[in-house]
């Protein structure tokens, strides 16, 4: 998230060897495999940070865990021994039908994580996977490669998310996508974890943390963000959820700092703090040392720290992951003297290189849906929007009027209109069609048409593509911050926000929770659940809504209902 016309709001709170499991008969394919089953009675529990696997392609996946093999090698200690960890790969769960092994030796210099790259496996197959070091075994991961390249799918689900801070509350919309069993994959839309120590950023208006950061401080450096990660991962719905799915993340700021862009952060002093260089290399190397993610197209350490890419699905759907953090202008305050500067064509959200990357992908005539993984909103809001042959005569004789009308909020797209207006563009060919941006950050919930101009729309013009924008984990919303009941206050500037901006079909400022995306050839659909009280365990998630955009049609409708599996 980031700054934003509302007053008096912060920017980071929105608007702002053991048996394995016993017999094989006893794991499902769908079972949570509690991470206690698999520890052996030792002095210490070797696999305490669970397992997970991401990026799918057609006959590779990359597997992930990480091993404490004494008690002084905690994350972030940087002690501890060479340790040789085994890994298998199997189609049943009890492990009789091993297919890939291998071993690998972790350090302390990697913070004794193991990466790899599962290769020479068959597209479109669950798999099973574990890991053994150090006499005990991991609990049982279950994955999925992607399809081949030429496969005519009948559908594509998938559940995606983003904004989980730990103080803030629990992770049970991770628990509400772990218990499902009909998808294929989670997206991770950013904000995987918070950089603020206690007090910093909690629940609600005074910040209470239901369960406080480790360490105690902000993290800065390398061994900080190391165990800033590894807390992440103890938590019990976010084991299950890595276990039981393949995931495809990105990152949005708070993996480094609040706010950031390309030269600095919001979040970041220099005087006190250090060069902000150096501490985003040692973000991005825990980062890369901690996820199941290829950086730069390898799950090596050190190989570069690229992380935008493609995941295609047949001929269905490809998956095109932004990286909006990396190599972005700084942001513009706004409201003020430099607001106009959000047109700015010199200003970018994406990079040259990316954007080129961005519209290669929107071109492809090889898969009928093109999703988009979007880490901060790309549909234009506005307080005050006019036309725009208006507001450009404004904008050139004044400065101060961004011809897309004033902006909510500039660390989303709404900043860097110039980039927006070029993948409006191409948009708008006739050739690009069926393209829906899925995103994060704003902590609440979204569903939007993407007009070239919102002023006169729908008058006048097409929508051409749709936004779905998923509420967060935990981390605050509009009625956190104003400490109001849900539905009352919010629902005035919900209103107020629509009228304004008739594109936009759906909006709630008040939940917590996942969305469900099912992509089949007629129609993609979005499915919003909610949770109750983010600071009680076990909080349960309940479907709340559903849009979807049908194909040809570039627009949000309504949708009957959420799907089934």
């Amino acid at each position: 998230m980031t700054s934003s016309n509302v007053p008096a709001v912060r920017r980071r709170t929105v608007l702002a060897s053991g048996s394995l499991l016993g017999a094989a008969g006893a794991v499902s394919a769908t079972a949570g495999l509690d991470p206690a089953a698999s520890a052996a009675p030792a002095a210490h529990r070797v696999f305490q940070h669970g397992v997970a696997s991401g990026d799918p392609l057609p006959g590779a996946v990359v597997l992930w865990t990480r091993v404490t093999p004494t008690r002084g090698a905690t994350p972030g200690s940087g002690v501890g021994p060479r340790t040789t960890v085994a890994w298998e790969v199997a189609t049943d769960a009890g492990f009789r039908r091993i297919v890939r092994s291998g071993s690998v030796v972790t350090t302390a210099a990697r913070d004794h994580t193991v990466k790899l790259d599962a290769t020479g496996l068959k597209p479109a197959t669950w798999y099973f996977y574990r890991f053994k070091a150090a006499g005990q075994t991991s609990r049982v991961g279950r994955t999925r490669t992607a399809p081949a390249l030429d496969a005519e799918l009948e559908g594509l689900r998938l559940g995606f998310t983003s904004c989980a801070n730990w103080q803030a509350g629990y992770f049970s919309a991770y628990r509400g996508l772990a218990k499902r069993d009909d998808l294929q994959l989670i997206v991770h839309l950013g904000d995987y974890f918070y950089e603020y120590g206690p007090g910093q950023y909690g629940n609600g208006r005074n910040d209470v943390d239901i369960r406080p950061h480790v360490p105690d401080h902000e993290v800065l450096s390398l061994a900080d963000y190391r165990q800033r990660h590894a807390q992440y991962k103890t938590d019990p719905d976010l084991q299950a959820l890595h276990a039981k799915y393949p995931w495809i993340i990105t990152w949005d700021d708070h993996e480094v700092a609040n706010d950031q862009w390309s030269g600095g952060a919001e979040n970041h002093q220099p005087a006190t703090e250090g060069d902000w260089g150096r501490r985003r290399a040692r973000a991005h190397r825990a980062y890369d040392e901690w996820m199941p993610v290829r950086m730069n197209g390898t799950a090596r350490l050190g190989d570069g720290d690229r992380l935008y890419r493609r995941f295609r699905f047949g001929q269905l759907a490809e998956i095109s992951m932004l990286d909006l953090r990396s190599y972005r202008s700084e942001q513009v305050s706004s409201p003020g003297p430099d607001t106009g500067k959000v047109d700015d064509p010199s200003r970018t959200i994406t990079g040259a290189e990316q954007m080129a990357w961005l519209r290669e992908s929107l071109a492809s005539t090889e898969v009928q849906w093109k999703i988009i993984g979007n880490p901060v909103m790309i549909a234009p809001v506005t307080f005050a929007a006019l036309p725009q042959a208006v507001s450009t005569q404004l904008h050139d004789a004044l400065g101060v009027v961004p011809t897309d009308g004033i902006p909510y909020n500039v660390d989303q797209w709404d900043g860097y209109t110039a980039d927006r207006k070029t993948v409006f563009a191409q948009l708008a060919d006739g050739q690009t069609r069926d393209v829906v941006f899925i995103t994060g950050d704003i902590h609440s919930g979204w569903a939007a048409d993407l007009p070239a101009d919102t002023s006169l729309y729908p008058a006048v013009g097409d929508s051409l593509a749709v936004e779905f924008v998923g509420a967060s984990v935990t981390s605050n919303n509009l009625k956190d911050i104003t400490g109001t009941p849900p539905r009352t206050t919010s629902v005035a500037v919900e209103t107020a926000i629509k009228a304004a901006n008739r594109h936009i079909k759906y909006l709630d400022f008040d939940s917590h929770g996942f969305c469900v995306l099912d992509v089949t050839p007629e129609r993609t659909q979005c499915d919003w659940y909610v949770i109750g009280d983010r600071a009680t365990k076990g909080s349960p998630s309940t479907w709340s809504v559903s849009y979807q955009t049908l194909a040809g049609s570039n627009a949000v409708s309504d949708a009957a209902g959420p799907v089934t599996a």
